[in-house]
């Protein structure tokens, strides 16, 4: 039987589970993009130096190579281009229009309006003066954020008219399509939701709520630096969500997939689902619902990607209570070292990921590619959880000079 053959877009460590879990299944995995020296590339069997944002020369790559499956996993700028070979070659995937409203922020908002979902105001604008002309509609807070990026790149709350204009430049510098997306900004209840899901044929088999942390003394408080599960929802809360969700997916026509799916709920009592994307999420999202249900997304993506049979995504409960630090320093330095509390370590750590070494420049946290590491914890109890999100850092401290 001929070797199955899988092509990753993107190179960054997110990846490593994906390719672990290919190898695994006996797969060759090919990676690409325009970073020779991204960590992943070390790990596959082929590289190949593609922009992945360049549908054409991808898919010229992918039927030269003649692939059985392309993943975009982790990597949101590669996720159409993924749809576009998959569309194009005839592999497993989702419909490549219904891909290309998710991964638009515009289009997406647009679309939930149409179908009666609760959605934020928003309107989109490919100029700072255009979004000028237009500013005497809206109301404030608001989000300004492009259209088109994700890891918290180029987001900004506006609270005055007056900061507006900046913020639609710092978001027009992070989009790829140079398009920005300017919507009310909804106060949330309790904590937003940001991890995965997986659907089978369209319908969801695996769906999970986690609660979405930040640090607020950060250099962004908008990118996020911790997560939890359970999430801070109501049992029936969680439940009006999943059936968006899943009329969502049946609206667009998905198919067999993991989802990247952020959601919140707002102080008027309203659900809200704010993306959707047809991909494994970073920050190993996948990897903790691993860790915390014993199912594992990962390979079963990997399997759908090639067309493979999907096996034992299923709804299971959590084993105890889990978090994941996003692990960041507080200013640009050099980093010294990582000190923990031995008892802590030893109850509650289930794995420290550090990405640095002693003597390496770190850079304060403004965005997702700013982390320097991840730590994974787990708890008997909700109290434990809770104490330790309170005063976490009194457990563990990132050391500069």
């Amino acid at each position: 039987m001929k070797q199955k053959k899988l092509l990753l877009l993107g190179g960054l460590r997110y990846l490593l589970p994906v390719i672990e879990a290919a190898h695994k299944l006996g797969y060759y995995v090919i990676t690409c993009d325009y970073i020779p020296g991204n960590i992943a590339h070390k790990y596959s069997d082929e590289y190949h130096n593609v922009s992945i944002i360049d549908k054409e020369a991808v898919l010229a790559l992918a039927r030269e190579l003649e692939i059985d499956g392309i993943m975009s996993f982790a990597v949101d700028p590669g996720v159409v281009t993924a749809a576009y070979v998959q569309d194009q070659m005839g592999l497993p995937g989702n419909p490549y229009e219904s891909v290309k409203i998710l991964q638009n922020k515009d289009r997406f908002r647009r679309f939930l309006s149409e179908y009666g979902f609760n959605v934020p105001w928003a309107f989109g604008f490919s100029s700072v003066g255009d979004t000028l002309l237009k500013s005497g509609e809206f109301t404030y807070p608001l989000i300004v954020k492009p259209t088109d990026s994700a890891g918290s790149k180029g987001v900004t709350r506006v609270d005055r008219a007056e900061d507006l204009e900046d913020a639609v430049k710092y978001a027009l510098k992070h989009s790829i399509s140079e398009r920005v997306i300017v919507e009310e900004f909804i106060e949330k209840e309790g904590c937003s939701s940001d991890t995965d899901c997986f659907s089978v044929d369209g319908e969801l088999k695996f769906v999970s709520f986690s609660a979405q942390r930040f640090d607020e003394k950060a250099a962004n408080p908008y990118t996020p630096s911790a997560f939890s599960w359970p999430s801070t929802m109501t049992k029936e809360q969680e439940a009006e969500l999943t059936f968006e969700l899943q009329r969502l997916l049946y609206l667009l026509g998905m198919r067999t997939s993991i989802y990247n799916v952020e959601t919140r709920i707002g102080k008027n009592g309203k659900t809200y689902i704010m993306e959707v994307s047809p991909r494994g999420g970073g920050n190993r999202l996948a990897e903790m619902l691993r860790y915390a249900t014993g199912v594992d997304l990962i390979t079963n993506a990997v399997r759908a990607a090639v067309g493979e049979e999907v096996v034992g995504v299923e709804q299971k409960p959590y084993q105890g209570y889990w978090a994941e630090v996003v692990l960041h320093a507080d200013k640009d330095g050099c980093f010294n070292g990582l000190e923990m509390d031995d008892e802590f370590r030893n109850k509650h750590v289930k794995e420290v990921d550090l990405w640095v070494e002693k003597g390496d420049s770190v850079s304060a946290f403004r965005g997702a590619n700013d982390a320097i590491g991840t730590l994974v914890v787990r708890f008997d109890t909700d109290d434990e959880l809770q104490e330790f999100i309170k005063r976490g850092k009194d457990k563990y401290q990132i050391v500069l000079k």
